[in-house]
């Protein structure tokens, strides 16, 4: 469905009032209704939380809900999907869901997805979901800062052989 400029423009500046004004229960979800994001009752959207700009009527947010800081949601990929939320769901920070066109991605009753998750299927209800911990790809020989290109980065790096110095 093709929209107008002017709905177009609505859009995004009431996004950009959303992602950046108070109120997680109160004024960012009634500005993100206003938009076309069918949102329940009670609520949470936290801190600049990215909320498709492009097709933000795609979107369903169950009741209790809560997203943090820094999520975003996109209902696009070539054209539009859907994305369902469904009742009582936790969304970490700094997590991404993207659906691509003309499928529907949910995300089960109940579940929470922790920091960092990058959401591309289906999450069945009252799961929780992590990323695994970090772990050693390799060491570097030229950091990347002191780099002149990617290909002396990558040309640097050396297979790695030793114990984990993380979470020490």
């Amino acid at each position: 469905m093709k929209k107008s400029l002017v709905r177009r423009i609505f859009n995004r500046f009431f996004h950009i009032l959303a992602r950046f004004s108070p109120g997680a229960t109160s004024l960012r979800p009634l500005l993100h209704r206003a938009r076309g994001v069918k949102i329940g009752n009670n609520v949470f959207i936290g801190d600049d939380v990215f909320i498709d700009n492009e097709y933000p009527e795609c979107i369903e947010i169950g009741e209790n809900v809560q997203i943090s800081i820094r999520v975003v949601i996109i209902a696009h990929t070539r054209g539009s999907g859907r994305v369902i939320i469904e009742r009582d769901a936790f969304i970490g920070p700094h997590c991404v869901i993207a659906c691509s066109a003309g499928r529907t991605l949910s995300i089960g009753a109940g579940a929470v997805i922790g920091p960092g998750c990058v959401i591309t299927r289906n999450v069945v209800p009252h799961i929780y979901l992590v990323v695994p911990p970090p772990r050693p790809a390799g060491t570097v020989t030229v950091p990347l800062p002191a780099a002149k290109s990617m290909e002396e980065f990558v040309a640097g790096l050396r297979p790695w052989g030793g114990r984990s110095h993380h979470n020490r």
